[in-house]
């Protein structure tokens, strides 16, 4: 859910910044004398982009499904000597011991989603971080362009 609600905000970034860089090409052509050539003394300033900010999805796109419940073997066997002091060897004991082993595959699953959740947050943290520095440069972007934009209403 908050995986893909970030990959709409940013996607939303990206088409305000490809808005931008149409609206910028309009303000200049606006701003040449008779659409042929910039007069020197009309010459705008341009918003200069920093790639960096506009590069590529390092970490690909946010994973949308929550951590599963799994049962595997990453945990291994348990003790090989069991998890029980063996008394008397009878039934209740062995049932115990197969408690316990259900127990020690739980936790371990437990750990093994928490260490996926752990990973997930890390990649949408990177993710927020990359939407904040594009919302950052499209709110300079649009600034330099209603500059601009105000010059050429006032000449």
């Amino acid at each position: 859910m908050r995986g893909e609600q970030l990959d709409r905000i940013e996607d939303g970034m990206d088409q305000i910044n490809t808005d931008m860089r149409e609206a910028e090409k309009n303000l200049t052509g606006m701003e040449k004398c008779c659409g042929l050539c910039v007069l020197p003394c009309q010459k705008g300033s341009s918003f200069k982009e920093d790639e960096g900010t506009w590069k590529g999805n390092d970490d690909g796109k946010v994973v949308n499904n929550q951590p599963q419940r799994m049962m595997d073997d990453r945990n291994g066997m348990g003790p090989q000597g069991g998890y029980i002091g063996r008394i008397t060897n009878d039934a209740r004991e062995e049932e115990m011991e197969e408690n316990m082993g259900q127990v020690n595959t739980m936790i371990g699953n437990l750990r093994n989603m928490a260490i996926d959740m752990g990973s997930e947050l890390e990649n949408q943290n990177r993710q927020i971080d990359r939407i904040n520095l594009k919302g950052e440069s499209n709110e300079t972007r649009i600034a330099v362009a209603n500059q601009r934009a105000n010059k050429l209403l006032k000449s």
